[in-house]
């Protein structure tokens, strides 16, 4: 048999199309591949990913499909107006029409929210940088609060037609209460910031604290849901230091070694107790009484309309 050899030519032709026909091969066979790991992975993961990306639609249709239970329940209203007195009287006041620490509940007017699940969450949760701590109710037990607080009567408007556009200019300049007193970022920092006391204290509690500031002092910004913290107020406080130097205040932290406060000029200071002669609070505020005299009724009706109208927002 005749034994034929190829020619360079035609083995390199060869080698080129074999070469080609491998390289394709195997780009394909790669790619094939990565795309069926990748199937691996993510077909079986879709229906959590698609299920996850719609939790917070889910969510909030859940959220507003929830109602009270107890609604119209007259049984569930009075536990829940028990539950109330033992647990949210001292800041809402004993039938919540509001109290020293917290709003008016029978206005009709709820900041974060009206319906039902809205005021659940509040009470659940509580409101972050505010005095409204998280509770730990059982869901009945919550439910009938609120089913106790929509059983109550609006309480009837109060008797304050002033002007908010002129206690505003009271408010800034003619009594310089924005000197101590910071609203919306903008004042002093003497004294609390009233911001969103509108919606946290009552009209009766306003004017208390204009005409007597030193009936109910109110309480320093603490984490609600701190129960060990150490509850600071408002109140004056002085210091007296080895040198004999008095500096006079209010604390804005306070534990059993040291003491921060804001003292009459404004100015942070810090002490080290052990480098005090002593600590000395006084149960009454910096702020001065003002008496009829001083701000009439008009004028006080204008005030309070101003303050009554900042609500944090």
């Amino acid at each position: 048999m005749e034994q034929r050899y190829a020619s360079i030519s035609e083995i390199d032709s060869v080698d080129k199309n074999n070469n080609l026909c491998n390289k394709e091969t195997s780009l394909d066979y790669r790619v094939a591949q990565r795309l069926g790991l990748l199937a691996l992975i993510v077909f079986p993961l879709l229906p959590i990913v698609l299920a996850t990306a719609s939790l917070p639609v889910l969510h909030a249709a859940q959220e507003k499909a929830v109602s009270n239970p107890l609604a119209g329940d007259a049984a569930g209203a009075k536990a829940g107006e028990l539950l109330f007195r033992s647990n949210c009287s001292p800041c809402h006041g004993l039938n919540a029409r509001g109290g020293g620490r917290g709003p008016d509940l029978t206005s009709g007017r709820w900041v974060h929210g009206a319906g039902d699940s809205d005021i659940f969450h509040t009470i659940s949760t509580g409101v972050p940088g505010t005095q409204m701590p998280a509770n730990s109710f059982e869901d009945s037990e919550t439910w009938a609060i609120v089913a106790y607080l929509r059983s109550l009567a609006p309480a009837a408007p109060a008797n304050m037609p002033g002007d908010a556009a002129k206690g505003e200019t009271l408010f800034t300049a003619r009594f310089g209460c924005s000197g101590c007193h910071m609203v919306h970022g903008n004042g002093g920092v003497l004294g609390p910031d009233l911001s969103r006391v509108g919606a946290s204290r009552s009209i009766a509690y306003l004017i208390d604290s204009i005409r007597e500031p030193d009936k109910d002092l109110s309480d320093g910004m603490l984490d609600p849901n701190n129960h060990y913290g150490i509850p600071l107020v408002y109140d004056t406080v002085t210091v007296t230091l080895r040198s004999g130097e008095s500096v006079r205040g209010v604390a804005s932290n306070e534990d059993t070694f040291s003491i921060q406060m804001i003292d009459t000029l404004q100015h942070l200071r810090f002490f080290q107790k052990s480098d005090l002669k002593s600590v000395r609070h006084e149960r009454k505020s910096l702020m001065p009484a003002y008496s009829e005299r001083m701000i009439g009724d008009t004028d006080l009706q204008d005030l309070l309309a101003y303050l009554e109208s900042l609500r944090g927002s």
